[in-house]
């Protein structure tokens, strides 16, 4: 069962990035998969009440891999850490199956409140470089959240959010399979757009007011 998991998710890492050539170098070179592979025995012991212990283990896997996740969470089948460093995952998170999570991404609490304080992210979600994701919602499946996005409200099924505080910019409902973080839409660029739409308007109508005031032109040219 162990090794099968362990091969699920070296073919994950084949299948999502071209920079993985065989096997071997995924098991070798890529942190991500030895962060996973430490995860698991770190939670089932925090699940059989050995907390210590599984925080023990879970620090080694930070020490060895710079990926911190706290033993307490829950990882889904098929989880691609890519690059790896930096990413942080709290005690209550839960990650689905065929997640793509990219550096220096948090998923994080918001204060120190007990009980369930950290996201839940569904299927096949992918979590762009530096994106900060921070509460107790859910990210839904298929979703795509955008580099250096910091989203802090529930997200639903197959939207792409950017920006800070993240807003949804696409509703798309297909999956995220593509890996894209680049193509994605600039919220602040659409509306800077709007407004200078809208001020190329105004100057125009002022312009056709000023021409059409009685004796206005004769008036400037008399001036």
């Amino acid at each position: 069962m162990a090794f099968g998991r362990i091969r699920e998710d070296i073919n994950a890492v084949i299948d999502r990035d071209p920079a993985a050539r065989s096997g071997a170098e995924v098991i070798l070179c890529y942190p991500g998969i030895w962060s996973i592979m430490l995860h698991r025995p770190a939670h089932w012991l925090y699940l059989r009440n050995a907390k210590l212990l599984a925080r023990v283990l879970s620090q080694t896997a930070r020490w060895l891999t710079g990926i911190e996740i706290h033993p307490g969470a829950s990882i889904g089948r098929r989880c691609f850490i890519d690059h790896g460093m930096a990413v942080v995952i709290g005690e209550t998170a839960e990650i689905g199956d065929d997640v793509t999570i990219y550096q220096g991404v948090t998923l994080g609490g918001t204060g120190k409140e007990t009980g369930k304080r950290h996201p839940t992210i569904g299927d096949r979600v992918v979590i762009s470089t530096g994106a900060k994701v921070l509460g107790p919602f859910k990210v839904g499946d298929d979703s795509k959240i955008g580099a250096g996005s910091v989203v802090l409200a529930e997200i639903p099924s197959g939207c792409t959010v950017v920006g800070i505080p993240g807003r949804i910019v696409r509703r798309v409902g297909q999956r995220t399979g593509d890996m894209n973080q680049i193509d994605l839409p600039d919220p602040v660029a659409a509306e800077l757009e709007c407004m200078r739409a809208r001020i190329d308007e105004l100057e125009r109508r002022l312009q056709a007011a000023g021409q059409a005031a009685p004796g206005g032109g004769a008036a400037d040219e008399d001036a």
